[in-house]
């Protein structure tokens, strides 16, 4: 028999999805960056981590472009969520037009949640 693995979809309640919610976490400014990313972040109240998408049409002016992108750190997070601390909202902005790598941006979202805990009050 095979093991059962984990739910490791990306649910609707996992989303940042309106407005309002995208601007309660930009109005913390509480974040951390590096090469590849930006990670605002906030407290969220839940016991599970939601996630919110930004790519700038400046930045990266392709839609294609874009969408791929967005994939990418759709699935890095999917993958890493276990190794993340729950009960915040994240917003990420990709730094660069490039596509960078899974494992790259697993591991630096994984740097910059932790750095950006830290930094919380409490």
């Amino acid at each position: 028999m095979s093991e059962a693995k984990p739910n490791q979809r990306f649910s609707r309640t996992e989303r940042l999805r309106r407005a309002e919610e995208f601007q309660r976490v930009y109005q913390r400014k509480r974040t951390a960056s590096d090469d590849w990313l930006i990670l605002y972040a906030c407290e969220n109240q839940l016991p599970y981590l939601r996630l919110g998408l930004s790519v700038p049409k400046k930045r990266v002016p392709l839609a294609v472009q874009r969408n791929r992108l967005r994939r990418l750190y759709r699935e890095a997070f999917r993958l890493c969520r276990a190794d993340l601390p729950g009960g915040y909202d994240l917003v990420l902005i990709p730094r660069r037009c490039e596509e960078p790598t899974l494992e790259t941006i697993k591991s630096s979202l994984i740097q910059l949640v932790r750095r950006v805990v830290k930094r919380m009050p409490g």
